[in-house]
């Protein structure tokens, strides 16, 4: 699959990968994918849980050795992570 952004968060613990995402997509348009690179394990779990809650589309993870390759597609909208409501 083909991405419009990528992020290298290699070597970053929790919660900065789910917070590097969250801003590189808030200026994404929606439909474009972002492509993260984390070591962190945490990201496997955060990451999921943030597009449910943020209203992106989690689309797939994935092992490259040490390193999880997560694919994200912005979502229509932003949402509160806490309400579910829109910005």
């Amino acid at each position: 699959m083909t991405w419009d952004a990528e992020i290298d968060c290699e070597g970053l613990l929790c919660p900065l990968p789910v917070l590097k995402a969250r801003k590189r997509l808030m200026g994404m348009t929606p439909g474009q994918v972002l492509r993260i690179r984390a070591t962190d394990a945490m990201a496997a779990i955060d990451l999921p849980h943030f597009c449910t809650q943020a209203g992106h589309g989690f689309l797939e993870a994935r092992q490259d050795g040490p390193v999880g390759i997560y694919l994200i597609r912005r979502g229509a909208r932003d949402l509160d992570e806490e309400t579910g409501e829109d910005i």
